[in-house]
C-alpha cells in the first residue's frame, strides 16, 4: 500500500526539482549551496506545510468518529441540487486509459502543487510571495475544517447510483491506500481546487512584477484539469468545486490581513536571532518575554475593538472545541465491572459475566442509565456459562438448571421467574412474539424448547448436527455440520424448512492474489460459516475462507448477496438490529508488514438502507464484539495497559451536563463580546472620520 504512495510522492518531488529552471526568475542562478541554505531561511514556512499535511490524518479520524456519532450527512441536499450531472460527465468520457492517467494526476499532481508552491518561492528567496503563499495554503485548510467535521458531503461514486469511484477502485493497492487516508465524506470544499486556486489568486494579487507568470499559468491549467478530473473520477460534486474556490478567495484575503502580524513574530530571520539570544543570554530572553506579556496584559485591560474581537474569536473557538470533543466522545464505560468475560444485550438492558477475584457474577445494567446496575447469581454461575438476553428476559444456565429472569422487576427481586432442571446446554436462545415466548436449548447438535411456564414445546421440525443457531420471532435459523456454507430456516410449530445454499464469500482474483502473496491463500472449497445474525430483511454471515473471515450480507427478498467489508481483513462479531449491522475488524493489517496502529480491532457499522459503512472507533485501542441496540451500541475495549471495559455508545448525540453549562455560559459571553466589538468598531470609525475632517 505504501509503495504506490512513495512512487507518487517521489515523482511529485522529482518533477518539482526538474522544473526549477523552467519557472525560475530569469536573473536567478540555481546553485547547490542554495538548496542547503533555503532550509535555514524558510524552515518555519516548510514546517507549516509539514504540519498541515500531517494533521490531515488526525482530522480524518476525528471526522470519521463525528459522522458515525451524529449521522451528519449533507449529501442528500447536494444531490437534490445537482442530480446526476456528474454521472453524465463520467459516462460521457469514461475510458480505461483516461482513468489510469487521471488517477495518477489526481494524487501526484496535488502533491506537486502543495510542495512546489512553497518550495519555489522559498528557494528563490521571494519572501513577499512566500509569506503570503504559505499562509494562504494554511488558511484554506483551516477554513475547511468546520465543513469537514460538520458539513459532511460524500464522494459522488459512493452515493450516486450507477456512478463509480474510478480512482479509488483502479487497483486493490490503490483502493486500500485511499480507504486508509480518506473517510470519503470530505467533499465540501474540495482542497484539490481550494489550494491550487488559492495559489493562483495569491500570485495574481501579490506578484506585482509578474516574475512568476509561467508558474501562474501552470497553476491555472492544473486547476482547470483538476476540476474535470475530480468530477470524472467520481470523487467531487460541482458544488465542491465552487466551495473550494470560495474558500480559496477567503483564505487569500485573510492571509493578506494576517501576514504582517504573523511574520513579525515568526519570520525565520528574527526567530533565529531569538533562538540565539535564548541560548546565549537566557536572562535577557526572559526579560523580553516578560515585557511583551506585560504589554499584552495592559492592552487587554483597556481593550479596543481589535482586542475584543480576538476575545470573541477565542470564546467561539472554545465552544467549537467543546462541541467537537463531545461529539467525538459519545461512548461511555459501564461501571461496576472488574473483568468482563462476555456480554448479552436486549432492548435497553445489558447482562455481563464479570469474572472477579471472588468468583464470577452476573452484572445487569440499564443501558439508558449506566449508574443503575444489579448483581445476580453470585456464586452460582461459571465464567463461561451460556446465557442470552431478549427484550427484558434473561436466560442463564449452569450445570443443572436454566434460570429465566424478568429484568423489569430485577430491582425488586433477584429471584428468577422460572427455573428448569436440565443438564447444561451448549447454547440458549430466547425468542418468540408478544403473545408467546420460547426458550430454545441446543445440546450436542439437538434442539429442545420450553415456554415461559417451563412446559416442553414441540418445535414441529427435527434437525440434527447443529453447529450454530439463531432466532428471530418464530423463525429459527441453523448452520448444520454437513452444510457449512448453507443456512436452514425453520419456524416453530411448522414442519417445513427453507435452505439458503452456498453463502458466497468470493471476491475478485486481484484481492485473492494479495492474500496469497501474504502467505494466506484462499480456500473456498473448505469455506465454513463461523457466525451469523438475521432479521426479516437481511442475513449477515462471517465465512472462514482459510485466509481470513469475510462478512457477507444476504438480502432475503432479492437473493442478492455482497461483501460488507474489505475481503482481505478478518471480520468478527456481527450484530444487527433495525437495519444497522456492526462488526469488528483489523482493517489495513498486512501480516507481512504489521504496523502497530493496525494491530487493534476497530468497530465498523453500516446502515443497510443506504449501504454506507462508518468507522465508529479509530484509535490505537482494541475494540471488539459489538452489540447493536435500538438507541445504543455496546462493545468491548482494551486500554493500552490491558484493562478490558465495556463501552456503551449512544446513537443519538448527547452533551454532558458539565459541557452543556460551559456552552451556555460561552454563548452568553460570546454574544456580549460580539455586541461590544461592533459598538467599538463604530465608535472608532466615527473618531477616525472626525479626526480626518479636523485635519
Amino acid at each position: 500500500m505504501d509503495g504506490i504512495y512513495l512512487t507518487w510522492m517521489v515523482s511529485a518531488l522529482a518533477l518539482g526539482v526538474i522544473l526549477l529552471p523552467v519557472f525560475k526568475p530569469p536573473w536567478v542562478k540555481i546553485t547547490l549551496p542554495t538548496f542547503v541554505d533555503f532550509f535555514r531561511r524558510y524552515w518555519i514556512h516548510l514546517s507549516i506545510v509539514f504540519i498541515i499535511y500531517n494533521s490531515k490524518d488526525i482530522l480524518d479520524q476525528l471526522d470519521r468518529i463525528i459522522i458515525a456519532n451524529t449521522g451528519l450527512d449533507m449529501t442528500p441536499f447536494i444531490y437534490g441540487l445537482e442530480g446526476d450531472l456528474v454521472l453524465e460527465v463520467q459516462q460521457l468520457f469514461e475510458a480505461k486509459w483516461l482513468t489510469i492517467a487521471l488517477t495518477h494526476f489526481y494524487v501526484s499532481g496535488f502533491m506537486f502543487i502543495c510542495y512546489v508552491s512553497v518550495f519555489y518561492f522559498a528557494f528563490f528567496d521571494d519572501r513577499w510571495i512566500s509569506d503570503r503563499m504559505t499562509l494562504s495554503i494554511a488558511w484554506v485548510y483551516i477554513l475547511a475544517i468546520p465543513f469537514y467535521l460538520f458539513f459532511n458531503v460524500r464522494v459522488t461514486g459512493d452515493y450516486i447510483p450507477g456512478m463509480e469511484t474510478l480512482a479509488y477502485d483502479l487497483t486493490p493497492e490503490i483502493s486500500d491506500w485511499f480507504r486508509r487516508i480518506d473517510p470519503f465524506t470530505n467533499g465540501m470544499p474540495s482542497l484539490h481546487i481550494g489550494i491550487p486556486f488559492a495559489v493562483w489568486l495569491c500570485l495574481t494579487r501579490f506578484d506585482e512584477d509578474r516574475r512568476w507568470n509561467k508558474y501562474r499559468a501552470l497553476v491555472l491549467s492544473y486547476t482547470l484539469i483538476t476540476a474535470f478530473t475530480i468530477v470524472y473520477l467520481g470523487i467531487h460534486w460541482f458544488s465542491d468545486i465552487i466551495g473550494g474556490m470560495l474558500i480559496a478567495a477567503l483564505a487569500v484575503s485573510v492571509a493578506d490581513r494576517t501576514s504582517d502580524a504573523w511574520w513579525k513574530i515568526f519570520d525565520e530571520r528574527t526567530m533565529n536571532a531569538r533562538i540565539v539570544t535564548l541560548l546565549t543570554d537566557p536572562k535577557k530572553a526572559l526579560g523580553i518575554v516578560m515585557n511583551r506579556c506585560k504589554n499584552v496584559v495592559k492592552r487587554y485591560r483597556n481593550p479596543q475593538s481589535k482586542e475584543t474581537g480576538v476575545l470573541a474569536v477565542l470564546v467561539f473557538l472554545m465552544l467549537f472545541t467543546v462541541i467537537t470533543w463531545e461529539l467525538s466522545h459519545q461512548s461511555l464505560p459501564a461501571g461496576g465491572i472488574e473483568a468482563p468475560q462476555d456480554v448479552a444485550t436486549g432492548d435497553g438492558w445489558m447482562a455481563t459475566i464479570d469474572n472477579r477475584s471472588t468468583g464470577p457474577v452476573m452484572v445487569i445494567h440499564d443501558v439508558a442509565n449506566l449508574e443503575m446496575n444489579w448483581e445476580i447469581l453470585n456464586g452460582s454461575i461459571e465464567y463461561d456459562s451460556p446465557y442470552t438476553l431478549s427484550g427484558s428476559k434473561l436466560a442463564v444456565a449452569n450445570q443443572t438448571t436454566v434460570s429465566v429472569f424478568n429484568l423489569n422487576s430485577i430491582s425488586a427481586s433477584n429471584e428468577p421467574m422460572l427455573t428448569i432442571a436440565i443438564e447444561r446446554p451448549d447454547e440458549i436462545v430466547l425468542t418468540g412474539t408478544e403473545e408467546v415466548e420460547y426458550i430454545i436449548l441446543e445440546k450436542d447438535g439437538l434442539l429442545s424448547a420450553y415456554d415461559l411456564q417451563g412446559d416442553g414445546v414441540p418445535l414441529g421440525f427435527n434437525v440434527t448436527n447443529i453447529q450454530l443457531i439463531r432466532a428471530n420471532g418464530l423463525e429459527i435459523a441453523m448452520v448444520l455440520e454437513n452444510e457449512p456454507t448453507s443456512i436452514q430456516f425453520s419456524r416453530i410449530g411448522s414442519a417445513g424448512s427453507i435452505t439458503i445454499e452456498q453463502i458466497n464469500a468470493s471476491t475478485t482474483p486481484e484481492e485473492d492474489e494479495i492474500l496469497e502473496s501474504w502467505g494466506t491463500p484462499v480456500d473456498m472449497t473448505n469455506a465454513t460459516i463461523t457466525d451469523f445474525v438475521f432479521d426479516e430483511n437481511y442475513i449477515a454471515v462471517t465465512v472462514n475462507v482459510s485466509a481470513t473471515e469475510r462478512l457477507v450480507v444476504y438480502n432475503r427478498s432479492s437473493g442478492h448477496q455482497w461483501l460488507a467489508s474489505n475481503a482481505k481483513y478478518a471480520v468478527s462479531g456481527p450484530s444487527m438490529k433495525n437495519g444497522i449491522l456492526a462488526w469488528s475488524v483489523r482493517d489495513h493489517l498486512d501480516p507481512t508488514n504489521p504496523i502497530d496502529k493496525y494491530m487493534d480491532g476497530e468497530i465498523q457499522f453500516v446502515n443497510l438502507t443506504n449501504n454506507h459503512t462508518q468507522l465508529l472507533t479509530s484509535d490505537a485501542l482494541h475494540q471488539w464484539s459489538p452489540h447493536v441496540l435500538e438507541h445504543h451500541l455496546v462493545y468491548f475495549e482494551q486500554s493500552a495497559d490491558g484493562e478490558v471495559t465495556i463501552h456503551i455508545h449512544s446513537w443519538v448525540p448527547e452533551i454532558t451536563p458539565y459541557s452543556n453549562v460551559i456552552l451556555q455560559i460561552g454563548i452568553i459571553i460570546g454574544v456580549l463580546l460580539v455586541f461590544t466589538h461592533i459598538v467599538q468598531r463604530q465608535s472608532e470609525s466615527r473618531q477616525t472620520i472626525k479626526k480626518f475632517e479636523e485635519e
